[in-house]
């Protein structure tokens, strides 16, 4: 997804977790990768990882079916292109619905995690602080 052009990427990782406490997400991880990389004597874009997870529902995930480990936590990259131009990319969360058949009682909470995710991405998107 494109972010708004008046919209910094550090405006975007700032309305994502904003975003995310609102829905009961913890960050349960940040990656700065473009500082490690420029830690190592080599120049590059902004590109910082962060990583989402509501746990008790993860775990639920998990009990279920060990192939949703693959997709914990889920993660949401902010980058800039060779123009300067935000970007945030994260998997197709309907893979992770369809990954398996659910059962009734775990279909609403992967419904839940996709949306808020999405919801999470549009307000870095947007900048929603």
């Amino acid at each position: 997804f494109q972010i708004a052009e008046d919209v910094s990427v550090e405006d975007a990782i700032d309305s994502m977790k904003l975003r995310a406490n609102m829905h009961n997400f913890k960050l349960v991880a940040d990656l700065p990768l473009s500082e490690q990389i420029e830690a190592m004597g080599e120049e590059a874009n902004f590109m910082q990882i962060l990583a989402f997870c509501d746990a008790l529902i993860a775990k639920r995930m998990v009990d279920f079916n060990i192939i949703f480990a693959g997709f914990l936590p889920c993660r949401i990259a902010v980058l800039e292109d060779g123009d300067g131009q935000g970007w945030i990319v994260t998997m197709n969360m309907d893979m992770m619905l369809n990954a398996v058949d659910l059962p009734d009682d775990l279909e609403p909470l992967a419904t839940r995690v996709r949306d808020t995710i999405y919801d999470i991405v549009d307000a870095g998107v947007n900048g929603d602080l």
